[in-house]
Formats: C-alpha cells, structure tokens, sequence
C-alpha cells in the first residue's frame, strides 16, 4: 500500500478531543483505513476512549464499544464468536469478512489486560489486538506502565537524587506474543504510515488472532512540543529504539534498516522525561540498545 494507494474514506471523525500532536488519533484513523468499514471496535478504556466519545458523541464511524481496562481482548473474542455464529446459524454476512479489532494502550494490554490478552491469543480468536504504545498511563497522570522504557521520569518512577527514573526493562510484548504461537505480530509505527497499514492489512486477513505494537508519541508525557510528534517517532525508528519488523508464522522479519543508526542522544535529549540523564547513563542505554539492534540484526 503507497500514499496513493490510501483510501479516501474517513471511518475516524475529526473534532475529537485528543491533545494536538496526539499519536493515538492517528493510530485510530490510519488503522480503520486500512481495514475497511466491516470492522467491530472494542476499546479499552485509556486515552483513545477518553477523547473520542464525550457523551453523546463519537468519532468512531463503524461500531464500537467500550469496555473496562482489563477485557478488551476478552470482548473482542466474544464479539469474533458472535460473528461465527450468526453467519454459521443465521447466515448473516455471507462470505463477507468482517474485521475485529480490539485497541488497547500499554497499561491497558501490557499490564492489566494482560491476562485476557493472553487468554484471546491463546484460544486462537480471529481478531487482531493493537496495542497503541505512548509507554506510560497517559490519561490518568503519566504513571509508569510495564511498556515504560529504562530510565525514563514517570510520576511513579521520578527521576531524582537516588534513581534515575524507571528501573525496570521494557516489557518485550511482541515476542510474548510471539511466544504464544500465533500467527501474526508486528511493530509499526505511526511515523511510517504505510508500513502500518499494510500491516493492519494483513493482520485482518490472517485467520487467526494477530497483534500488532505500534509506537505513537505523546507530547504531554513525554515532553517535547506538539508539531514534532511524527518526527519523535522517525527518531525512535531510526535510532534503532523501535525496530520494525513481523513475526508471521514463526518467520521473523526486519521491514526497515537505517542506512546508518544514529546515536541513541538525539532522540533522548529532546523529550522532557529524559532531561535528567547524564552522559554514563546515555552510554548505559546506547549499549542497550545496541545489543538489541545486534539480536535483530539491525
């Protein structure tokens, strides 16, 4: 799928109320795109629910639902079972696919929805599961989530006199994922647009549940200014942070290659939860990051 290629039809309203710059807007809007009209949404609550639908309105155009933190994988497997019912004893539908997806942030399928997350892959639900990563509980005060990266100031993992922010790994969801057998995972990022969707794409076309971990920038918790929320994402990408790729049917594969990684600094020193590093603690991630980049073989 090219920029020409891009379907015309909006399926995600304007007028929503995410803050400018905000990531998990253009993760909704791109990825009902690229699946089409004859999509069911379950929304887990988080940022997306939030600034999408003040009573009584909506800026989803296709049906959607809002669930609990933890269940948005277990209300999408439901809805996937209601679908295969009503066409195998109704025959509604016909041959029609109809897509279902369920959205989650990090703290909503990392941590709290982990267990219905995994339960849905496991069970072998037809659906796909994106997880929209701004690395922290955004909507309710920028607290650390499993998806938090090393170092990085949350309110719940300040960085101060005895710690140098959060002091945990990020948790590796793709290749948990991954672990479960499933037929289809992938990063993408919202920076690389048609990369995304071709990736939404295909994972609403696999027969079987899919996921898909895709970075979007956040400007208020992250701390950079609003205009430079798609380059904050080429940056991650391009410093090897977010390495894209997909796991279908066990077969890993890299989707981009830097011609040459830049240093792990410039993507740091421009966002506010990372001010607080000092040069051996950029050297500390650098190496991080490079034996990562090496496993990949990035």
């Amino acid at each position: 799928m090219t920029g020409s290629q891009f379907p015309r039809e909006e399926l995600f309203a304007p007028g929503h109320r995410g803050c400018a710059g905000c990531g998990a807007a253009i993760v909704a809007r791109l990825a009902l795109k690229a699946a089409g009209k004859n999509t069911i949404v379950a929304n887990a609550t988080g940022c997306l629910e939030v600034m999408t639908t003040p009573y009584p309105e909506t800026a989803w155009r296709v049906p959607w639902v809002h669930v609990a933190f933890e269940n948005a994988a277990a209300v999408a497997s439901g809805i996937e079972g209601a679908v295969a019912a009503l066409k195998r004893k109704k025959g509604k539908y016909g041959e029609e696919k109809v897509n279902v997806i369920a959205f989650g942030g990090d703290g909503g399928t990392a941590d709290i929805g982990f267990q219905a997350l995994s339960g849905a892959m496991e069970r072998g639900h037809d659906m796909v599961y994106i997880m929209y990563d701004n690395e922290a509980y955004m909507n309710t005060g920028v607290q650390r989530s499993g998806s938090t990266p090393f170092m990085a100031s949350t309110t719940t993992s300040p960085a101060g006199s005895h710690i140098r922010g959060e002091n945990r790994p990020k948790k590796d969801m793709p290749m948990i994922m991954a672990a479960h057998g499933i037929p289809y995972v992938a990063t993408a990022s919202i920076s690389y647009p048609e990369d995304f969707m071709k990736k939404v794409k295909k994972a609403c076309e696999v027969n079987g549940p899919a996921f898909i971990q895709v970075l979007q920038p956040c400007t208020t918790g992250w701390g950079y200014p609003a205009e430079n929320t798609i380059e904050m994402g080429r940056l991650a990408v391009e410093t090897g942070v977010w390495p894209l790729f997909e796991i279908e049917n066990g077969e890993f594969k890299l989707n981009y290659r830097p011609l040459k990684r830049k240093p792990i600094e410039e993507y740091l020193k421009v966002q506010k939860r990372y001010r607080h590093l000092k040069p051996e603690d950029i050297s500390v991630i650098q190496k991080t990051i490079d034996m990562k980049c090496d496993e990949y073989g990035l």
